[in-house]
């Protein structure tokens, strides 16, 4: 009978155990840094919403070809004095139609200064989704060395903890001293006040890159081992020189700049043609009332130029092309200069980390697995063994950071320059 409750409860547990994992796994999923960009290109709400502004100005170029609409009136008689009738439709009618013709090339100029504004929107278009997707890059890369630090940390964590309880109880025995205890006591808190930070910036960014994919779900980077190290190992197409001009020939946002001097002058042309006065063309009925009965008369009116009604944003217009000049001049200069500061920040990182040889790393693998186990046996002291897992802490957790940093300057050069670079 007991044995039957043994295999009642063990099913029980494992059962539980098991939904449990389900219940861990369903709220999440492995996804590749290309499957990432593929749900960020379909579901990303901040870009879907700037796609309309492209929308509005293609309206907009619908608006500018429009004309006005020509304009009907008429009238009849009220009152026939001579004969002392009222509404004496039949002796006194006439009516008129008439339409604004533009003249001086404003609907042309209107119309061109409308397209140069879509491709106004293009542009920034074009910039937010290099923004956004270089956002959610570095913010992939930045959870998969997260992660990678929090495997590491955890396992330090499992280690030290065990051993910790062990010399908890020596420690109550009187057989270890206290201060052997606190040495231990606080590799432990410096690993979960690690484990407490690194769970932060874990949070964060699966908030980010909940909001950037437009999905519900935790996202867990999946980037092999040939991947990352395909990704690191990349440098660069051309010296900085090269890079520059790579930027000014791409770079939507300086794009954007050297294009609205062009749309300030198109706006400029468009409002000197506005002092151009308009046509008023038309035709008119009389019945009775003119020199002819039933008289058809060919109507036409134009405003006496005395003086330029738009003078005063026509002069607006020229200032604006001065200002945005000057600002595509600074914009010039800042890009020069942001790719040159991206450039040293990205060979530095790479330098930096390159500088360690893979044989480095295994030794470092090799010495932490050897300090563990020689520890346990007695061979290594207890003050060699603590200052050897601070040292070790310390450069797991830099490797991880030099290796994302390296990542991430390579992404901030591309997100200016803005075309292939890294091969």
């Amino acid at each position: 009978m007991q044995n039957q409750n043994e295999i009642r409860m063990n099913k029980i547990t494992t059962l539980v155990l098991s939904v449990s994992a389900f219940v861990c796994l369903s709220g999440q999923q492995q996804m590749s840094l290309q499957d990432c960009e593929l749900a960020f290109q379909k579901n990303n709400l901040q870009l879907l919403a700037a796609q309309y502004n492209i929308n509005m100005a293609d309206a907009d170029i619908i608006q500018a070809k429009i004309w006005e609409l020509p304009q009907i009136s008429g009238y009849v008689n009220a009152v026939n004095p001579q004969d002392k009738k009222v509404f004496d439709v039949g002796r006194a009618k006439g009516a008129e139609i008439t339409q604004l013709i533009y003249l001086g090339g404003k609907k042309k100029n209107e119309i061109q200064f409308a397209k140069s504004n879509k491709e106004l929107s293009q542009l920034q278009f074009n910039q937010l989704l290099v923004d956004l997707r270089s956002q959610l890059r570095e913010t992939y890369y930045n959870l998969v060395y997260e992660q990678k630090k929090q495997i590491s940390i955890d396992g330090q964590l499992k280690y030290m903890n065990e051993l910790l309880a062990a010399y908890k109880i020596q420690t109550d025995k009187g057989n270890i001293s206290l201060k052997d205890f606190v040495r231990l006591q606080s590799i432990v808190i410096q690993l979960n006040n690690d484990r407490i930070e690194i769970n932060n910036n874990i949070l964060g960014f699966q908030q980010n890159m909940k909001v950037l994919t437009g999905s519900s779900e935790r996202i867990i980077p999946s980037l092999s081992k040939p991947e990352e190290n395909e990704i690191l190992v990349s440098q660069p197409f051309g010296d900085l020189e090269i890079l520059q001009e790579k930027a000014l020939a791409n770079n939507a946002d300086y794009l954007y700049n050297l294009k609205l001097i062009d749309n300030s002058k198109l706006y400029a042309q468009w409002q000197k043609s506005l002092n151009t006065p308009n046509l008023n063309l038309g035709a008119e009925y009389d019945q009775a009332s003119g020199t002819f009965n039933n008289e058809i008369n060919l109507k036409v009116g134009i405003p006496i130029p005395l003086w330029k009604v738009n003078k005063g944003n026509v002069e607006k217009a020229k200032y604006a092309i001065q200002q945005n000049e000057k600002n595509s001049e600074y914009q010039k200069l800042n890009l020069q200069t942001q790719v040159e500061s991206a450039y040293q920040t990205w060979k530095n990182q790479y330098d930096q980390y390159f500088e360690l040889k893979p044989i480095d790393l295994e030794n470092l693998e090799t010495v932490y697995n050897g300090i563990l186990k020689n520890f346990r046996s007695g061979n290594v002291s207890l003050i060699d063994f603590t200052d050897f897992m601070e040292s070790y802490r310390q450069t797991v957790l830099q490797v991880y950071e030099m290796k994302k940093q390296i990542m991430i300057s390579a992404e901030q050069l591309n997100q200016l320059v803005q075309t292939k670079i890294f091969y």
